[in-house]
């Protein structure tokens, strides 16, 4: 109906609406749940991964799973006979040509909201973590209001007020369990000698000998078994949640300003170039360059750990799918069912421990996260006046002789207006022969003469 051809919306009878949701959703709970494993699980022989390691092989990744599927875009518009060079020179200049150097701030952010999700899953439950992450929503809203100068109405601002509250009662201390330190355990036995700690047999057998002081001892214990800090988990949080929602806000007003059409998948690429440089230079060899040197780049990789890299590079397809077929409302509510999910895991694996503050709190985010996403509930109220009164108008054909009636609409209520009695549309019979139109110019139907008679 003048729109153009539709797209499939469902596959395989599932509407595409819920398929993202269902994408999502997976992706964040699946992601979330394997690094915070990856983070606590017994290590490889006696070693635990870098996270800096991580985080870069995960935009390898993003960049070889973009890079196929742009390639692939450019394909179907080029002829059969192209050569693979000219299809990678042709996606070369979309990626280095314009203005994509600016893409190289929100790449610089993202890298960073990504290492810190990895501090902040080795030191918050998951289920906490998901909760505390929708903090998001806010920085996102603050930023857009700072950089694009976006409205937030009253309503929106309470929903805001309403999810900080939430969050603050999920991270409110469990008093009922409390994290033995070390301090706390001196006074019940502390091996003297590396020996005794073999002796003790368990995670204990996997302590080597690095120094002939206890530091290296307890820096061996805290690697096989890891205690949770919060507050680092809730401050690396916040700080996630302003990187990405400041790489999302500035992101938005780069593509919004760009006078190049751009494939989305272009713009992965160029994400993912640009992340790889800060997330090697940076992380790998500036922070982590003397461990990577003496233990090798994939210390205390197993399964897990390579599912986690593969699960968050899968989130960049994920997203892409929800952007390209959905909106944001489908986002927020998978973000919503990924809260239930990951609790509810983290009940059955990792032994969360649910208090009243924690529902009380996440309900409350979770209906301000699902509120924020929608539009304001419109009034259906239906008004009980009567369709509007047209009057027939009559309108004078070019030649001026002859009088049409334009028809009203179908839908509009017409009523026609009585005509003057004795009055016929072609003409008024008269006894009169030198009269033939009864109407004269002063507008009566009859003559002065018979007026004055």
């Amino acid at each position: 109906m003048g729109e153009g051809p539709q797209r499939s919306s469902s596959w395989m009878g599932i509407p595409l609406r819920h398929l993202s949701v269902i994408l999502l959703a997976t992706q964040y709970t699946g992601f979330a749940l394997l690094l915070h494993y990856s983070r606590v699980m017994p290590t490889v022989a006696g070693k635990r991964y870098l996270t800096s390691t991580a985080v870069f092989l995960n935009e390898v990744t993003k960049l070889a799973i973009s890079l196929t599927i742009a390639l692939y875009e450019v394909s179907k518009n080029a002829p059969p006979s192209v050569p693979a060079t000219s299809l990678f020179f042709t996606l070369s200049s979309a990626v280095f040509s314009g203005d994509s150097w600016k893409l190289a701030i929100p790449a610089l952010l993202y890298t960073l909201a990504n290492s810190l999700q990895y501090i902040a899953l080795s030191n918050l439950e998951v289920a906490t973590f998901q909760v505390t992450n929708q903090l998001k929503l806010l920085t996102t809203a603050l930023f857009g209001l700072a950089l694009l100068g976006t409205s937030i109405p009253p309503r929106k601002w309470a929903i805001l007020l309403f999810l900080v509250v939430g969050v603050a009662l999920v991270q409110l201390p469990n008093g009922d369990v409390e994290e033995l330190s070390y301090k706390d355990d001196a006074h019940l036995y502390f091996p003297r000698s590396l020996e005794e700690w073999k002796r003790m047999g368990g995670t204990a057998a996997h302590i080597h000998k690095r120094s002939a002081t206890y530091e290296g001892i307890q820096e061996d214990e805290m690697s096989q078994l890891p205690r949770l800090d919060a507050t680092i988990g809730l401050l690396a949080t916040i700080g996630a949640c302003i990187s990405s929602g400041l790489a999302g806000t500035y992101l938005g007003k780069v593509l919004k300003d760009s006078s190049n059409p751009t494939s989305l998948w272009v713009r992965n690429v160029q994400l993912a170039c640009y992340s790889i440089f800060p997330s090697l230079f940076i992380g790998v060899v500036f922070l982590d360059g003397e461990k990577v040197a003496n233990n090798g780049f994939f210390e205390g990789y197993n399964w897990a750990v390579w599912a986690t890299i593969i699960v968050q590079a899968l989130g960049g397809i994920a997203a892409a799918f929800a952007i390209a077929n959905a909106d944001k409302i489908p986002r927020n509510a998978a973000a919503s069912l990924s809260i239930v999910l990951s609790t509810l895991a983290s009940v059955l694996f990792f032994n969360f421990q649910v208090t009243g503050t924690f529902v009380v709190g996440a309900l409350i985010v979770l209906g301000a996260t699902y509120i924020y996403g929608n539009p304001a509930p419109v009034s259906n109220k239906k008004t009980l006046r009567p369709p509007p009164i047209r009057i027939d108008n009559y309108e004078k054909d070019i030649d001026g002789d002859n009088e049409t009636s334009v028809s009203p609409p179908r839908n509009d209520f017409s009523i026609k207006l009585p005509t003057t009695p004795l009055l016929n549309q072609t003409g008024m019979s008269t006894s009169r022969p030198t009269s033939p139109n009864p109407r004269s110019t002063s507008g009566s139907y009859f003559s002065k003469q018979d007026r004055d008679s």
